[in-house]
């Protein structure tokens, strides 16, 4: 019996969430490159963060599938909840918004699942840490086998240090760039100590996700290893 062809491998499904300020549709085309280069390897299904960005004022939460949600700025929480704005870098002690956008993430797997794996970029790449660590603590919404995390990072609020006490042993492929400054390599660095065996991709770049050849190559043999898992 012949052995089957590239074409015929199971396609992986990977949930992914944006980088704050953007939303479903934005995301959907920074990541036409790597779209492009996964095509027969892997979907990914975009989806909105529930959080407006305000200008100004307190943020709203819509539906998700609401047309307005296509070109809004989202966000997954706000490490300020005075004036509703996140920054990766601030040190704060309250946060809002994240159990609205655990409740998003959850209905996406729900509705639109099952998925392979989640990808996250920035701020989502960020959330996706605190997903493994949740789905690793028995959290029966979220079951996936693997992570990506482009330009991720560890929060700095100290009502999320509960994500971080035990190691993370879910598989995780971890990409940044080393002229970054939106979220500088040490902040992904810092993040992908939490885990255990990460793989890590780190590129020229600055803040996007990569998907050049020599990128490829990393992604087809990460995501190999979970084929089996189709």
């Amino acid at each position: 019996m012949a052995a089957p062809s590239a074409s015929a491998r199971p396609v992986l499904r990977l949930l992914a969430l944006h980088g704050y300020r953007q939303n479903e549709r934005s995301f959907r085309e920074k990541t036409g490159a790597l779209r492009k280069i996964l095509k027969g390897r892997a979907e990914i299904v975009h989806i909105t963060a529930p959080l407006i960005i305000p200008e100004p004022g307190g943020y709203v939460i819509k539906d998700g599938n609401s047309d307005s949600s296509q070109e809004e700025p989202r966000g997954w929480w706000f490490s300020n909840p005075e004036d509703n704005s996140f920054n990766a870098m601030d040190n704060t002690e309250a946060c809002s918004g994240l159990d609205d956008s655990f409740q998003t993430v959850a209905k996406a797997f729900t509705e639109l699942g099952p998925f392979n794996g989640i990808l996250g970029f920035s701020q989502g790449a960020a959330l996706v840490a605190m997903l493994c660590s949740l789905m690793q603590r028995g959290d029966v919404r979220f079951k996936f086998d693997f992570a990506v995390l482009v330009a991720g990072f560890k929060s700095r609020a100290s009502e999320h240090e509960e994500y971080y006490q035990q190691p993370i042993t879910v598989p995780s492929l971890h990409v940044y760039g080393e002229t970054d400054r939106v979220i500088p390599g040490h902040m992904s660095q810092e993040l992908v100590l939490h885990f255990e065996k990460p793989v890590t991709l780190t590129h020229a770049g600055g803040h996007f996700v990569p998907a050049s050849a020599q990128q490829k190559k990393v992604y087809l043999e990460f995501l190999n290893m979970f084929n089996k898992c189709v």
